[in-house]
Order: C-alpha cells, then structure tokens, then sequence
C-alpha cells in the first residue's frame, strides 16, 4: 500500500510542478532545426548584402564609415554587408526639356511658364529648348547637392532668359537663332564648371521659337520664307557661278597661250631676222660689190612678179608687160624651140 501511495503522489507532482516533467526527444530535434534554419537565413542574408552588379552604364560609389569611394569595376563586385553601403549612378547621356513637356502618349504639350520670355526690345516670345547631360563626378553628383537635375534646370532657364533678354525679337525669330544658342551653352557651361556638382553638359539645343500671337507668328513665318527663298536664289546664282567659271578660266587659259605662242614665234621669227641680217652684213663687209648685186637680185625677184612693167622705147611710145613672168616664159619657150630645131637639123645632116 505505502508504495503505491508514493507512485501516486510523484505522478501528481509531475502534473503540479513542470520542472519535474520529462524533456520528449522531439522538442530538441526542432530546437536543433529552428537554430539551423535561422543560421541559413543570416548567411543568406550576408550573402546578398555582400554582392552587388555594376552594369555598363553605371558607376558605383560605395561608402565606408561614411567615406564615399567610386568603383569603376563593372560586373559582380564584393563589399562587407552592413558595413559598406553601394549607390549606382547612371553615367549615360540624360536631358529634360524646357517650355514643354512629353505626355503619357508620348505627345508634346507647351508649358508656358517656362517657355514664355521677353527680348531686349519688350517683345514676348515662346522660346522651347532640351537640354542633355552627363554624370561626369559620380560623388558630386551624390552628396554636393541635394537636386542636382534641379540646379541644372534653374541655371539652364536663367541663361535661356538672359541672353534672350539681350537680343531683339527679330534676330530671335529669324538670323540671330545660331549664334543665341552657341551664347546660351557657352554660359551654362561656365556655370555648370562653377558649381561643381558633378555634371556637365552634352548640348543645349533651341528646339522651337514662335511669338506668342498667332498673327505675329505668320508675319515672321513669311519673313523666315523670304529669307530661305533668297539664301535659295543666291545659291543658285553661287551654283551657276562655280558652272560658267571653270569654263571661263579654261578660255582665258587658251588666250593666254596662244598670245604667248604668238609672242614666241615672233620673238624667234626675229632672232633669225636679226642673225640672217649679221651674216649678210658680215658678208658684206667682205664683198660688198657682190653682197649688193645679190641683194638686188633677191628683191627685183620678190618685186618684179607683182609689178607692172612699162618699157620706154626712147621715141615716145611705150609697152607693156603684165606679168613678167609670162613674157620671160614667152622668151624661154621661144629659144627652147629655136634650139631644137637647130638640134634637129644637125642631126639629119
């Protein structure tokens, strides 16, 4: 009796006091599983804070203790998790327009408080521009300022502002468009170096210009459509220019040549003149009797055959040779034929 008095009581003590229950197998076995699935997720987890990708077109600064350093390694790069904190930046080419904007359908809407400006002359124009640009100081860009797209775009609308205030309306609308946007990014340039905020600009381009009445609009439409319409005539005239010159150019050429082979053979012609003149005078002086009586011949020679010859007979009547040539041939055809007579007759002798 008193043993089974004892085995009552410690039964009803393991049921009074929990410290004395047994510990079940199976409570250790999930204690075990619960620790090594939290183990397994903390290595997870610092496996996934200690890797990070850089594309091609990014720029990692990573921060350590607050120190910023740029990594320009692309790929898969390393860092110590919850020690290291990693922020890409975008180094690709970005922009933003100026007086309008893009809709969700991809169409364009003016925005006329950005757009809308006054000339040096108190004219109202609409004035649209984009303007592009780069991270080039991935740090700078993070932690000089706190919106550097905004400082970029209140600079951007200031110089736009001014340098358009520093021109007339006509030369905005019209002629003066070129050298308006080579002002405005020279100085948003200079700006932009001055504030260091990490960026610089890739353009700034003038993307549309209209005054803000639709009358005044179509009276400088016409004037631009006069102004294309001459450039256009004086390329034309430019064009046939450069047609007609080559081959005016190419006839004074032949001009020229030609006067300056006239002048050659003239210049020889009286070299040889002057050389054949040396060598009869010298002739001459050797044998001047004999020099004159050939000379005389040379030039009755040159002369008599257009010449009209007129024979005194010394009573008063005259004859008339015209050409001599036929009278000397007259003479010689005679003589040949008194020759061969005379020939013949010996012959039959």
């Amino acid at each position: 009796m008193k043993k089974k008095e004892e085995k009552t009581e410690q039964e009803l003590s393991v049921f009074t006091n929990p410290l004395k229950r047994p510990v079940a197998k199976s409570s250790n076995i999930i204690v075990k599983f619960g620790i090594v699935i939290n183990l397994m997720v903390f290595l997870f987890i610092m496996l996934i804070n200690s890797v990070y990708t850089v594309k091609e077109t990014e720029t990692a600064i990573v921060t350590t203790f607050g120190i910023a350093a740029e990594n320009t390694n692309k790929g898969l790069q390393f860092k110590i998790p919850f020690v290291q904190n990693v922020t890409k930046v975008d180094t690709t080419v970005k922009g933003f327009p100026i007086g309008f904007d893009y809709s969700e359908d991809g169409k364009t809407y003016g925005n006329t408080e950005e757009s809308t400006m006054i000339t040096m002359d108190f004219n109202l124009i609409d004035l649209d521009y984009y303007i592009s640009y780069r991270v080039t100081d991935p740090i700078k860009f993070l932690y000089a300022s706190d919106e550097p797209e905004l400082i970029l775009k209140n600079i951007a609308m200031n110089c736009i502002r001014s340098t358009a205030a520093s021109y007339s309306v006509d030369s905005v609308l019209t002629i003066g468009k070129a050298e308006i946007q080579s002002n405005i990014r020279q100085t948003l340039m200079n700006k932009l170096e001055k504030e260091d905020i990490g960026i610089s600009l890739v353009d700034a381009s003038m993307q549309d210009v209209d005054p803000p009445t639709d009358e005044v609009k179509q009276a400088f439409k016409d004037v631009e459509t006069a102004r294309q319409e001459k450039e256009s005539a004086v390329n034309l005239a430019n064009q046939y220019r450069n047609e007609q010159l080559p081959a005016a150019e190419a006839e004074v050429d032949k001009i020229k040549q030609e006067a300056i082979a006239q002048r050659d053979a003239r210049i020889n012609e009286a070299k040889g003149q002057a050389a054949r003149f040396k060598k009869e005078f010298a002739a001459y002086k050797q044998y001047p009797f004999i020099t004159k009586q050939r000379m005389f011949y040379e030039t009755m020679e040159e002369l008599l055959p257009n010449m009209k010859v007129v024979i005194d007979n010394g009573d008063g009547s005259t004859q008339k040779f015209y050409p001599i040539e036929r009278f000397a041939d007259i003479n010689l055809d005679a003589s040949n034929e008194s020759d061969n007579d005379n020939s013949n007759h010996k012959t039959n002798e």
